[in-house]
């Protein structure tokens, strides 16, 4: 879970031991059992946050990335080996890194913040994405920590230069007669001549292999990427991309992403940014990214918008959820958590809602924007790619639900929201994660909140 870094800071719980509390059908609280404690992990104080973690769902292992180390615990939470991350000499403002040319800057010793932490289960190891040198990734064997791999001699070997540890995600597509790829989605932080927002990458059997991460495809003019161009920055100097949360369904890997953009308020003549949040598709096949659509989600009760998305997580719909929204038992269902309005990205209200979307609608609203287009109604309708007024062009085919799309009409931007099924909110203290699973047909969800609490 994505909790508040009050929570991440030096203790990690194993949260599904044990509830803070449980409630009784009558909503009254019960203490804790007094046999089942919590089971505790407090890393070095001096090393600082705990940045990112991720379960081994065949050994139970845990694998925990801080600033400056890689941890491995037991299902316990014992520690059974470290690997060091950083501090190491560096400068945010070497491009290319030092490592790789001369840097006038001055070097300081600076920490290594883990960014993004991956398995790799068909190669037995795990992707470890930092902070330091434009962000670099070290492959380490999964059984001792050891490093298989540190890939830094190309332009392309550097993800992001920002040093949040929420600012990458990842999702890999695994193949069993070929190389995996991994689908990366970044935050830019100003430099979009340097990273792309959205790229995929090669992932060689090969830790040292001279292709590990470079573009699945990439010549003269089209490559497995998308660039934030130069000129949105003249418009939204702060824009940037911030991706929640990934992962892959069927054909397409997906996006969750939160960005800023322009509106113009009814009855107003001038514009104000607020924030919004949307959700990016990609075919897992498409190298040119010709797929690309992005469409707006949200959430509303009793009146009251819900924008600002916190965390999201795929789940099946398990067969008593799947009777009342008319769905399959394993459709794709997408768990939400979205703070109220959409003008404060770094300040969310407290008031939050956890919402539902299935999958399959936001998949057939996609399909229906396509076949529009393609039918030459309307425009592109991608403000930030500056295609916003591009009409979209005629052409005689037939969009199924798998259209990976054409050298036209792409990248292509759906303009009405999803409005996703609000099924619990808090106002008091705000919802930051979410995890849910189906048990015995019933979907569960588990909310982490800003405060620390964990709700059932």
């Amino acid at each position: 879970l994505n909790m508040s870094p009050a929570m991440w800071k030096w203790t990690c719980l194993v949260s599904h031991l044990l509830l803070s509390t449980t409630v009784s059908p009558l909503g009254r609280q019960q203490p804790p059992h007094p046999k089942r404690p919590f089971i505790t992990f407090t890393g070095d104080q001096a090393e600082g946050n705990f940045n990112h973690l991720v379960v081994d769902e065949r050994t139970g292992h845990i694998y925990l990335g801080a600033v400056n180390r890689i941890y491995k615990l037991s299902s316990d939470l014992k520690v059974l080996v470290t690997h060091q991350t950083g501090p190491d000499d560096d400068n945010p403002k070497c491009y290319p890194p030092r490592i790789v040319q001369t840097c006038n800057e001055p070097l300081t010793p600076t920490n290594n913040i883990n960014k993004m932490l991956l398995i790799d289960y068909k190669e037995n190891r795990l992707i470890a994405c930092g902070s330091l040198y434009q962000g670099i990734c070290k492959l380490l064997r999964l059984d001792d920590l050891f490093k298989l791999g540190e890939p830094f001699h190309k332009k392309e070997h550097y993800l992001s230069g920002v040093n949040e540890s929420g600012s990458v995600f990842g999702v890999i597509v695994s193949y069993s007669n070929m190389d995996d790829k991994l689908f990366i989605a970044t935050a830019v932080d100003g430099k979009p001549e340097y990273f792309p927002t959205i790229s995929s990458r090669k992932l060689t059997k090969n830790s040292e292999a001279d292709g590990m991460f470079a573009y699945v495809f990439h010549d003269e003019f089209v490559a497995s990427m998308i660039k934030i161009p130069s000129d949105t920055f003249t418009i939204i100097p702060d824009f940037d991309i911030y991706y929640i949360y990934g992962f892959s369904s069927g054909n397409f890997v997906y996006f969750l992403t939160l960005q800023p953009e322009m509106i113009s308020p009814p009855g107003s003549t001038t514009k104000e940014q607020v924030y919004t949040s949307k959700l990016v598709r990609l075919c897992k096949e498409d190298t040119a990214f010709n797929s690309y659509v992005e469409v707006p989600i949200g959430c509303e009760k009793n009146g009251v918008e819900y924008r600002l998305l916190q965390a999201a997580y795929l789940s099946k719909a398990g067969a008593i959820l799947a009777r009342s929204l008319s769905v399959g038992p394993e459709d794709d269902i997408l768990f939400t958590v979205f703070s109220k309005g959409q003008k404060r990205k770094m300040k969310s209200l407290d008031e939050s809602a956890l919402c539902i979307f299935v999958l399959k609608k936001i998949n057939d609203r996609i399909k229906d924007r396509l076949q529009s287009c393609y039918r030459g109604e309307g425009t592109l309708d991608l403000a930030w790619l500056k295609v916003k007024d591009i009409p979209c062009s005629s052409a005689l085919l037939t969009i199924d639900d798998n259209f990976c799309g054409l050298d036209m009409n792409a990248p292509l931007g759906v303009s009405s929201m999803v409005r996703g099924l609000p099924i619990y909110t808090e106002d008091g203290d705000r919802m930051t994660s979410v995890i849910a699973y189906v048990y015995k047909n019933h979907s569960l969800a588990f909310v982490g909140t800003k405060s620390g609490k964990l709700k059932k």
